[in-house]
């Protein structure tokens, strides 16, 4: 069972970055636990600042580690303060 969404998440754009490196496939699932509150591997204070964004109306940022062994890549999910816009980019692209 999918969990139900905590927020919108307006236009959602993903970077060249991220479709070459782990592909269009790859982007949905990390949307799905980004919008669900499960914000990936970001560290006690980062998950408690999205759970005070949810209510606050600020920015809700979630990091995550795709592919397996010396193919992982860090992969950023980033909804808009405003709601108006997720990106999915690449650390290196912000």
């Amino acid at each position: 069972m999918i969990a139900a969404p905590k927020f919108p998440l307006g236009r959602i754009y993903t970077t060249p970055g991220v479709l070459a490196t782990v592909g269009q496939a790859a982007v949905l699932p990390l949307i799905r636990r980004h919008v669900t509150g499960d914000w990936g591997e970001m560290d006690a204070e980062d998950r408690a600042a999205n759970e005070h964004a949810l209510a606050t109306g600020e920015r809700i940022f979630s990091a995550y580690t795709v592919g397996e062994g010396d193919d992982t890549v860090v992969v950023w999910v980033i909804t808009e303060a405003d709601r108006s816009a997720t990106t999915v980019l690449l650390p290196e692209e912000y």
